[in-house]
């Protein structure tokens, strides 16, 4: 029997930036997930395809495929893309919502008639407007902070109407993209001097081309919920596959907030759990088929708070994947297949994934680097997904990796985080954060 072709594309480490410096906040948790979904495709008997950008084909022989193409500076990356998606029955995609690039590359794939096994339009366009997240979470009365659109007046952010509603709500807020992923551009406002000094002209950090949103700041613990959608009941709400915890650096108003992983599964009360089952009741989630995210924020009062929808495989799946009792791509097809089961972790183990940004203050060329420590490093640490990388040369003592560990508990995931530093500083990598 033949195997079934598919095409998992990451768009940052696929090619996506093969015009400009891959950003090394993408990169990692990007090429992490390329990665692990290529192996656990390939687990399932499927045949996988991929494009990688050619800065970082030194990375191709740790992909469990060897149908790779590689995507140089001076190619059209859309042409690549689309001559991939030709040679495979169906595909997944993993793109950053922003500037509507997730939507248009699955629009692709839907216009040549593929199988997307990721979230299909309509989630998409869903969840990668935080305006339309926030006023369908209103409509089906479901917790969520006050959230407003910022106009733009002669090209410029309205900072009267900023400082009108950080009056109004009387406490801190937060300013971030209308369409943004992660912690890109998020900003903690808790005076209106920040305002005034975020949005000066000649420094401003936000490009007018895309909206802002001013949402109302909620205190609590920022955790996530890991889905997979039913086929198509409006109904049927989807299985919660992990509720996780999330490490977010809130910073003030004048440096970009950080984004630092999290951990799996999180222990959740009964109550907590009864309360996030009936929320997802209450949403018609039926456009979401597949693997998706909701971020939310749970209170010190035990209440919760959703905060947005992430239309595509998240960060989260890393861990996931260590704590399952089987293959967790296994769900997500079989819930178009209507065969999906109840999902369980194992107990027995967490999973804490993280970036880990390194200086290397060692003699060795960055070649050497790559082709002589990397296989080291990674007999050595099987928890790094990405090994150190050199992504910006006119730095080249910075490198960032990936980390996703298994442990009994969090006092051994711990344990061993400690062990992986050390490690690394022996190759003499030192960790920044």
């Amino acid at each position: 029997m033949r195997k079934k072709n598919i095409f998992l594309f990451e768009f940052v480490s696929g090619g996506g930036y093969n015009n400009i410096t891959l950003p090394s906040s993408l990169f990692c948790e990007g090429y992490s997930m390329l990665k692990s979904i290529i192996e656990d495709f390939s687990r399932l008997n499927f045949e996988t395809y991929t494009l990688l950008d050619e800065r970082i084909a030194f990375l191709a022989p740790h992909l469990n495929t060897q149908n790779i193409t590689l995507i140089a500076p001076n190619h059209d990356f859309i042409e690549k893309y689309e001559q991939m998606l030709l040679k495979s029955d169906s595909c997944f995609i993993i793109a950053p919502e922003f500037s509507n690039i997730l939507y248009n590359l699955t629009e692709i794939a839907s216009n040549h008639k593929k199988e997307i096994l990721s979230v299909g339009l309509e989630g998409i366009k869903l969840g990668a407007s935080k305006m339309r997240t926030y006023e369908f979470f209103k409509q089906a009365d479901v917790p969520t902070p006050e959230t407003y659109l910022i106009p733009i007046q002669n090209n410029q952010f309205d900072i009267d109407f900023i400082q009108e509603k950080f009056e109004k709500l009387n406490q801190s807020v937060i300013v971030k993209p209308e369409d943004g992923v992660g912690a890109e551009l998020i900003f903690h406002i808790t005076n209106k001097s920040q305002i005034t000094q975020l949005f000066k002209t000649e420094n401003s950090l936000f490009d007018d081309s895309r909206f802002l949103i001013l949402q109302e700041f909620v205190k609590g613990t920022d955790m996530s919920m890991s889905l997979v959608g039913r086929p198509a009941k409006k109904r049927d709400k989807p299985y919660i596959l992990s509720v996780n915890t999330q490490n977010i650096l809130l910073t003030n108003g004048k440096v970009n907030s950080q984004y630092n992983g999290g951990m799996t599964p999180v222990l959740i009360s009964d109550s907590l759990r009864k309360s996030l089952n009936g929320y997802l009741n209450q949403l018609d989630l039926s456009s979401f088929r597949g693997y998706f995210g909701i971020d939310f924020i749970l209170t010190p009062d035990n209440s919760v708070k959703f905060i947005e929808i992430n239309p595509r495989l998240t960060t989260p799946y890393l861990g996931i994947r260590n704590t399952f009792d089987l293959n967790p791509l296994k769900y997500i097809i079989g819930s178009r297949e209507k065969k999906i089961r109840k999902a369980t972790h194992d107990l027995n183990y967490v999973s804490e994934y993280y970036r880990l940004d390194l200086k290397y203050i060692g003699k060795r060329s960055s070649a050497s680097v790559r082709e002589e420590l990397t296989l080291d490093l990674l007999s050595k640490i099987p928890e790094l997904v990405t090994p150190p990388v050199l992504l910006d040369q006119s730095d080249s003592e910075l490198n960032s990796c990936f980390i996703a560990t298994r442990a009994k508990n969090i006092i051994n995931s711990q344990k061993r985080k400690k062990e992986i530093a050390e490690i690394l500083k022996l190759y003499d990598f030192i960790p920044l954060n």
